[in-house]
């Protein structure tokens, strides 16, 4: 089973502090991104590899987390009326169907290449929370083309998000916040597909190698645990223009640090 070196007494301290490091991180950045509809394996995968998790064991386990945080939150938002299927049922069929091809892709890619996308890819997420300001509305929603776009947009998020380990969300929040969708409908729709994708897409990665049991244990509970408080706090505390501007801020840092470790 691919686990952590475990040795001698030193290596099972060590392991026993990347569970803790990793519990704790998993449970503040779940909470976080749940607020914007987001799963956080984006950031998972890099903190998971250099915390020393292997690189497929860090993609499949940050997929499930998304599963596990963003289901939660999904729940919450779903009660509260927030989650448009009209739009959301197409991108996540998508998305779901395409994933596990982009996971077969992970474990015959490259490990700098695959970091490098990453660094691109939080470099344009990050942007897009800082920048990116959605119409008030637009013609689309009610066309065929609508549908169109959001299949396509689905399939490029399923694909991505399962060769990346990132479940899609950050191509399909812009692409709803494009279409005219009020921030937190688009968010709660969002979290619906991540959780759906990142499902299709770990399941995908999971057929190719073992997880650490106790390691995707301990890192679930505490992300069902931000992802409940963050989800509440998105309905009753912060706008979402402070949300997206902290998570940009956040997404930048995080590519930053890999390009700089590439260089």
């Amino acid at each position: 089973m691919c686990a952590f070196p475990a040795q001698d007494t030193a290596d099972s301290l060590m392991s026993l502090q990347i569970y803790l490091i990793s519990a704790i991180l998993v449970f503040v950045f779940s909470g976080l991104l749940a607020m914007a509809g987001l799963g956080a394996a984006f950031l998972f995968v890099p903190l998971f590899y250099y915390l020393g998790v292997p690189l497929e064991q860090a993609t499949s386990t940050a997929l499930l987390l998304n599963v596990v945080s963003l289901l939660f939150a999904t729940i919450n938002y779903w009660r509260n009326g927030l989650v448009n299927l009209k739009i959301g049922l197409p991108i996540m069929i998508t998305a779901v169907f395409v994933a596990p091809f982009g996971a077969r892709l992970t474990s015959i890619t490259n490990k700098t290449v695959l970091l490098a996308l990453f660094a691109g890819f939080l470099i344009f997420a990050g942007s897009m929370m800082l920048f990116y300001r959605p119409p008030h509305s637009t013609n689309l929603q009610t066309s065929k083309t609508l549908v169109f776009l959001g299949s396509l947009t689905g399939g490029i998020a399923g694909f991505l998000g399962g060769l990346l380990g990132v479940g899609g969300g950050n191509f399909v929040l812009p692409f709803l916040n494009w279409i005219g969708l009020e921030a937190k409908i688009a968010s709660a729709t969002t979290a619906l597909v991540v959780v759906a994708s990142s499902f299709s897409g770990f399941l995908g990665h999971a057929t190719l190698q073992n997880i650490n049991p106790v390691f995707i244990s301990l890192t679930a509970i505490t992300a069902a645990g931000g992802s409940i408080l963050g989800s509440y706090l998105m309905k009753t505390r912060l706008s979402n223009t402070q949300l997206k501007k902290i998570i940009g801020i956040i997404l930048w840092m995080v590519a930053i640090k890999i390009i700089v470790d590439l260089l």
